[in-house]
């Protein structure tokens, strides 16, 4: 996987504050156009674009990533079949064969990510083509173009190698059940994959067949999305699964030119609005886990992608009450990341404010947040002057006085 660049989440793990102004530009060059802004110095520019290439070369020679490759199959027997391990659960001592697995919440089983199964694989077919395209982006240079495009085609399209389009087998529970519904949550990666794909639509390497071929396997997991069980069952979730879930159907109807069923998406999800977020901002489903800053701001990104996505469909989303409620949550992020001694909840893995830097970042672009308290933030989080910054991220001018 290439250094520097992760898309398995939007947020910045602690304590990567000295490289969080470079990862951050990173992902800039790879979403928002206005990276090319005049505003932004040409040694910031390079700097970014120097992270991007060092990535980029790495990722040149990583070899072609298949959901065939994995060493155990599903259920199915299918070896097209996308499989996983849930993250949390772990073989039971007092069992001799391990089974069946118990749940152990916040604890991560690394063995959910071995070549036997293809979440890793997966992870690191997505974080090799993004990096490919940001470096496409940033250099123009049809290497990096062509690289990804196989890629693509080797993950997507080839008869022998494609993954199929379905995530029924996925966080399967050894000794209890083959799949589950929220094992969709995992290819909320794919979401980021769809702007790699539009950047790269103007590379010779991308012609139209490959380009409607990718369409065409997207609007397939999508229609599988709203019609299986699985699915039923992930959008029926309460908490960040939910989210999770209406941000993937938005991302990918926008993507297959699906405008109607993104509108809806976007309309069912402020039915969450209620169920997730208390008077003051705070969310109960979140906090009760055991790690409750990361969890609370998981939630929150895929609130900030529906954000994004809503805007490049011109669409005015959300409005009154439920802006009001969400721009709610968002303080509430600002308040604690601004005061963390403060924070009253126990964390498996400590609190990291820092982490919460997309989320405000996003907030802020959309209005939903403001003033002095978060602009400080995003200031301290990303080392540059406050001019570069906000033209970056395409942000309003900073308040005074940040600092």
């Amino acid at each position: 996987m290439p250094a520097g660049l992760s898309t398995v989440s939007l947020s910045i793990a602690a304590p990567a504050i000295v490289a969080l102004s470079t990862i951050l530009l990173a992902v800039a060059v790879s979403t928002l156009p206005a990276f090319a802004d005049e505003r932004v110095p040409e040694a910031v520019q390079a700097g970014a674009e120097t992270t991007v290439g060092s990535a980029a070369r790495e990722a040149l020679n990583e070899p072609l990533f298949s959901v065939v490759d994995k060493t155990r199959l599903a259920a199915s027997g299918n070896p097209h079949d996308y499989f996983s391990f849930a993250p949390y659960w772990w073989p039971d001592p007092e069992s001799e064969d391990g089974l069946p697995y118990l749940r152990r919440d916040g604890h991560y089983n690394p063995a959910t990510r071995g070549d036997a199964t293809d979440k890793q694989r997966m992870i690191d077919f997505i974080d090799t083509v993004n990096a490919l395209t940001q470096a496409y982006v940033t250099t123009r240079d049809e290497r990096y173009a062509s690289r990804a495009v196989v890629q693509l085609r080797h993950w997507f399209l080839n008869p022998d190698t494609r993954m199929a389009p379905n995530l029924r087998y996925a966080q399967a529970i050894p000794g209890r059940v083959d799949g589950r519904g929220i094992g969709i949550i995992e290819s909320r990666l794919l979401i980021g994959l769809t702007r790699s794909i539009e950047q790269l639509e103007k590379a010779s390497a991308m012609d139209s067949k490959t380009l409607a071929g990718l369409q065409r396997w997207y609007a397939d997991y999508l229609q599988w999305m709203l019609s299986s069980d699985n699915g039923h069952d992930e959008q029926a979730k309460a908490n960040n699964h939910g989210t999770w879930y209406d941000a993937q159907v938005v991302t990918f109807a926008r993507f297959t030119d699906q405008p109607a069923i993104a509108g809806r998406q976007l309309d069912h999800a402020l039915d969450r609005l209620d169920a997730q977020f208390r008077v003051d901002g705070s969310q109960p489903l979140e906090l009760e886990r055991t790690r409750p800053w990361h969890y609370a701001n998981f939630n929150l990104e895929a609130w900030s992608i529906l954000l994004d996505q809503a805007a490049a469909m011109d669409v005015d989303w959300p409005r009154g009450e439920a802006r009001d409620k969400l721009a709610t949550a968002y303080g509430w992020i600002v308040d604690h990341a601004a005061r963390p001694d403060d924070w009253p909840f126990k964390e498996l893995h400590g609190f990291h404010p820092e982490q919460a830097a997309t989320n405000l970042i996003v907030a802020r672009r959309h209005g939903l947040i403001a003033g002095r308290p978060v602009d400080a933030l995003i200031a301290r989080w990303t080392p540059i002057d406050d001019a570069t910054t906000a033209a970056i991220f395409d942000l309003p001018p900073f308040d005074a006085g940040t600092g």
